[in-house]
């Protein structure tokens, strides 16, 4: 092992404790040691030391304990001349430097004005700091990490070499749909001001995130690892040994350190190999090699800044699944977020401002030749900046194994396809699209026609099982967009009547989904026509056709046997698949209730139902809401307590869609149980609720059910209730 590397990172590690005792300290005598500290919005206390120690931190005089800690942790920094053999002592100095990084970023959060602002994404001007990760972003972005959508992030610390290669860095990072994280500056500035010099988007939807410009601010990367394991993991609060063998084989992260690398730099990098994330620096600090700890090697310098991408993807182990799609642009889902703001924009379709959509539809084989790309109208090169073309985007597949089922799901994939090439904005789908070619896209060299070699390419990748062919044609005239959204627009409708009619009493086999086992190894979906995946995104056919794609995969057909009971959803093959799938440890599953063995939970849900007692009703809350809940819990508890694949009876996780399934708590009464939900989500389901309450004979249900501005807790919801004369004051009893 470097010697200098273990020197610099201990005598780093004790700088940094002693900063948090002063800080500490100050806090003390200016708060006293009742003042609430946390990071925002967050229901995991401190995370590393909530994780890595079960400490439920939320007073400053909570943090003395922490301290005590990190100050037990501190080896003897080692006398110049004397070699280290072994990691030990910088692991030690590693995790104090994390509880030390922690004390001092939580007490930021006591300071006026903040030094972070509480939002997702970068403002265009001004202040762009994220700080810790909240709750909702948790959720938001957890799944990635399930799915493999983002197989881990980048730790970036320092200062590029120059603004041209931080902009070459944070593309090459997200091509391979990697987060970055970005923290710590050299002589007062850092990666992240150089990316907002060059004008490059930051926030999450970009996956480009800056944290913090102070060194302690690493640590929310390594924060944000831990809540992986803690909340999708099953990972429980205080064990520290689940928690680092999870992140070391399940979040392939690495930190890549820019410009100079001080002692307290060096000791975020201990601090990072305790949880199996090695260095690589752009300058000579030394090298540490494979003992154990990493994968591989734990640091490798010096390493030039155009290699030092692919070098930490070696010695991490990640393998990277990148389908080469022939456009002039960047290409990757960190790119789906992207916004185009109309004064960058060159050229843009529909968005009420012109008639645009698209529609996938079968065709027989030797009608359809592959690759095909037509652009039937003026190009890009015909108009001027600002226009504004109409489009239509007909997109023509055929395959031995395609079938009509599967159009709609391969359109709605368009949406997510157009998104992931850089400058390029696309929202909605069918006919109400909204389409955005950036100035910086078309100097590049992008066309329309590229849309239909996005469109192709992708679909060959993800649907190839299905897919022999596909060709694609845009139409950029008036007339013809006209007339082809009447034949898009017949479709629209048949298939809606097809799906709309399709009840879980019409098939014979249910879906299971259980991408998120490798999180919560318990948990199962059932994904019925009736029933969406907790996620959202998956439905019966979107399962079905994962199945026909691979049929080995996480989408398993699931046979539903002899009815056992129709009120409350249980078949008997169900069972017996849940109970192998299960792992043998979950025997019975009743859909349609929350109160008899629901489904369980993993902690990807849009949703999550529980009783209110006090109501004999049922609260929904959605994961973006971030308050305080009547049931005396936010999401994010919610989360953690329900979670992991358990299953709890009072409580389920559930698709936003679900709300308004006639299928939605049968067993207890359906949507007339529901009694408060957030006002963001009656604003998102209004119409189709409506509808559905409407069929239930309580058309004004929706302004019956509470929300957080007018009750807060069960007490209220109750009064709320009797004032609007809820239909749940006539139920029988819930328990």
């Amino acid at each position: 092992m470097s010697k200098l590397i273990a020197t610099r990172a201990i005598r780093g590690a004790h700088k940094l404790v002693a900063r948090a005792e002063r800080e500490l300290e100050e806090a003390l005598k200016k708060y006293g040691p009742d003042k609430k500290v946390e990071f925002p919005n967050t229901g995991y206390f401190l995370p590393i030391s909530h994780g890595m120690l079960g400490m439920e931190i939320d007073t400053v005089g909570k943090l003395k304990p922490l301290l005590k800690k990190a100050q037990s942790l501190l080896p003897p920094i080692p006398a110049e001349k004397v070699w280290v053999p072994y990691l030990g002592h910088t692991m030690d100095a590693g995790m104090a430097t994390l509880f030390a990084d922690e004390i001092i970023e939580a007490l930021k959060y006591l300071q006026d004005p903040l030094p972070y602002i509480l939002m997702e994404n970068c403002p265009e001007e001004g202040d762009f700091w994220l700080g810790a990760a909240d709750d909702v972003i948790m959720r938001k972005r957890g799944i990635e990490f399930v799915d493999g959508t983002a197989p881990g992030f980048a730790a970036c610390v320092g200062k590029c070499p120059s603004t041209e290669v931080a902009v070459k860095i944070a593309r090459e990072l997200q091509e391979k749909n990697l987060y970055i994280f970005m923290s710590a500056d050299n002589n007062g500035a850092s990666m992240a001001d150089q990316l907002r010099e060059a004008g490059v988007q930051m926030g999450w939807e970009t996956r480009l995130v800056p944290f913090g410009s102070d060194v302690t601010a690493t640590v929310h990367a390594l924060g944000f690892a831990t809540r992986a394991a803690l909340s999708f993991g099953g990972v429980k609060a205080g064990d520290y040994a689940r928690n680092l063998k999870y992140n070391k084989n399940r979040i392939f992260a690495f930190v890549l350190a820019f410009g100079e690398v001080d002692d307290e730099k060096h000791a975020q990098a201990a601090g990072a190999i305790n949880y199996g994330f090695p260095t690589v620096s752009e300058t000579d600090i030394g090298r540490i090699l494979p003992t154990g700890i990493c994968t591989y090697e734990h640091v490798v310098s010096p390493i030039a800044p155009e290699q030092m991408v692919a070098k930490a993807i070696e010695i991490r182990g990640l393998k990277i699944h990148i389908s080469k799609v022939p456009i002039p642009v960047s290409f990757g889902p960190a790119f789906e977020g992207e916004r185009i703001r109309g004064e960058d924009t060159y050229l843009e379709f529909g968005g009420n401002k012109t008639t645009s959509f698209e529609y996938c539809y079968t065709k027989d084989l030797k009608e359809v030749q592959d690759n095909k790309i037509e652009v039937i109208g003026p190009e890009i090169d015909d108009v001027k900046e600002g226009d504004k073309l109409p489009l239509a985007i007909m997109i023509e597949v055929a395959g031995r194994e395609m079938q009509d089922d599967f159009e709609p799901v391969l359109e709605r994939r368009v949406h997510n396809f157009i998104n992931e090439a850089q400058g390029i904005f696309h929202m909605g789908q069918r006919d109400i699209n909204w389409i955005r070619i950036s100035k910086e896209s078309k100097a590049k060299g992008f066309k329309i026609a590229h849309l239909g070699s996005i469109i192709h390419a992708k679909f060959h990748d993800e649907f190839g099982a299905i897919v022999d062919k596909v060709q694609v044609k845009l139409y950029t005239k008036e007339a013809d967009v006209l007339k082809l959204r009447e034949k898009a627009r017949a479709a629209y409708h048949q298939r809606d009547e097809r799906i709309g009619s399709l009840t879980d009493e019409k098939v014979d086999t249910f879906y299971s989904c259980t991408l998120c086992q490798s999180f919560a190894p318990t948990h199962v979906c059932v994904v019925s026509p009736e029933r969406t995946g907790l996620c959202g995104s998956y439905n019966w056919f979107t399962c079905k056709a994962s199945y026909q794609i691979n049929n080995r995969g996480p989408n398993q057909p699931v046979p539903k046997g002899d009815m056992i009971d129709n009120v409350k959803g249980e078949w008997k093959g169900v069972n017996d698949f849940l109970f192998e799938s299960s792992r043998k440890v979950l025997n019975r599953f009743c859909a349609y209730s929350i109160m008899e063995s629901p489904m369980t939970t993993c902690g990807c849900c849009e949703c999550i139902a529980a009783i209110l007692p006090l109501t004999n009703g049922v609260m929904t809350v959605s994961r973006e809401f971030s308050g305080m809940t009547p049931c005396g819990m936010k999401f994010s508890t919610l989360a953690g307590t329900v979670g992991g694949g358990q299953q709890m009876p009072g409580f389920v996780g559930h698709g936003k869609r679900y709300i308004i399934s006639k299928k939605f708590l049968l067993a207890e009464g359906g949507i007339k149980r529901l009694v408060w939900m957030p006002k963001m989500l009656k604003e998102e389901i209004k119409e189709t609720f409506n509808k559905r309450a409407a069929e239930e004979g309580v058309p004004n249900l929706l302004d019956m059910i509470a929300d957080e501005t007018v009750a807060q807790t069960e007490e209220e919801v109750v009064a709320y209730l009797q004032k609007m004369n809820h239909p749940v004051l006539t139920l029988p009893p819930l328990m």
